[in-house]
């Protein structure tokens, strides 16, 4: 079953047209996480288009994109997939209840592994 309403806070989140998108699979090909991924993409694009959201949020494809911004840099149109990416992301964490980081919670979840643009756009993402 397909959410219109999903699809289209999901596209308004990223911000970016998913029509625009004519699957020349660019993009995947330029993907370094293809091997890993589920869904490449350019299919997470058009699923998206179509309003097929539930398999994109129960796919380990999901968390396995590096948002490394490969495959906008190869899209001929301009479409930037993992913007795609990461509205489905805020969409799984928020309906899980976890759209909120406070700083404070910061230390105990620090890995020294973990780079600071991460903890940057972590706030910029969950805090509201």
């Amino acid at each position: 079953m397909h959410d219109d309403n999903e699809r289209d806070d999901i596209i308004r989140s990223a911000g970016v047209n998913p029509r625009k998108c004519m699957l020349c699979g660019k993009c995947s090909a330029t993907c370094p996480s293809y091997e890993e991924m589920e869904y490449h993409p350019h299919e997470f694009v058009n699923m998206v288009e179509r309003g097929d959201i539930e398999p994109l949020k129960k796919s380990t494809s999901l968390w396995k994109c590096l948002s490394c911004f490969a495959c906008l840099e190869r899209c001929p149109r301009g479409v930037d997939p993992v913007k795609f990416v990461e509205a489905v992301r805020v969409s799984v964490v928020r309906s899980a209840g976890q759209d909120h980081l406070r700083p404070e919670a910061i230390p105990e979840i620090l890995d020294e592994t973990l780079p600071q643009q991460a903890i940057v756009s972590a706030f910029r993402k969950y805090r509201k």
